[in-house]
């Protein structure tokens, strides 16, 4: 059962196992070393393996596994030193529209609803949490709700309206399920808005948090200055 818990699990958060480069066998694959040499100066630091819960209800089954089934994919995606042994989970942050495989529910259907309990990605980033207090919870919108365009399908000729939105989002996570979630992604595979990342920067300050660059970076329980945009 564990081997085939972990292959399950692997699959219902969108990852794969990958290929062997051409004419590289398993056993070399198993067998090479891999050589960090910081001679010529420090490079990027490693910041782990993730995994995705995102792009249109793409680990929407696993909610439902019975026990222990699926306390037992949970533990090989999340447990320290125990199968994936994951170091980051992003999960979408719902918008109510379809992101590619299906639709996960916002927590804002309009401006002035909110419900932090829509969804399943609440309930799989604190079971991450529970398994490793440690691991990185990052959020990304694939769609918005059709209120913060005002009716066009661009989240950008209103930042301050999106930015609150999605502002919303992090401090509901914190609020009603103790989550400090740490990294914010501005829109997946879509164009990005200048404005809207300096005024997110700017709401980043307001609520303590670190560096801004490709990610919006946050941690509501950080006392940390935001100090760069890229």
């Amino acid at each position: 059962m564990g081997c085939a818990a972990l292959l399950w699990g692997w699959l219902l958060l969108g990852c794969s196992w990958g290929s062997a480069p051409p004419g590289v066998s398993a056993a070399a694959l198993l067998t090479a070393t891999y050589v960090l040499d910081d001679a010529s100066g420090p490079g990027r630091q490693f910041d782990g393996i993730g995994a995705v819960s995102g792009g249109g209800a793409t680990s929407r089954l696993l909610v439902n596994y019975q026990e222990p089934y699926r306390s037992q994919i949970l533990d090989y995606l999340f447990k320290p030193s125990f199968g994936a042994s994951l170091h980051m989970l992003k999960v979408e942050i719902g918008g109510d529209g379809q992101s590619t495989d299906g639709t996960e529910p916002s927590h804002m259907h309009y401006e002035n609803d909110e419900n932090y309990f829509r969804g399943y990605e609440w309930w799989l980033m604190k079971e991450a949490k529970k398994r490793n207090p440690k691991i990185k919870l990052i959020g990304l919108p694939w769609t918005f709700p059709a209120w913060i365009g005002k009716g066009e399908n661009w989240p950008y000729d209103y930042p301050d309206v999106t930015a609150y939105y999605i502002v919303s989002w992090i401090l509901g996570a914190k609020q009603y399920h103790d989550l400090d979630i740490d990294y914010i992604g501005i829109w997946n595979e879509r164009a990005f808005s200048s404005k809207y990342i300096k005024l997110q920067a700017w709401n980043a300050n307001r609520i303590r948090s670190p560096d801004i660059f490709f990610f919006l970076c946050l941690s509501v329980t950080s006392n940390f200055k935001c100090v760069s945009v890229c």
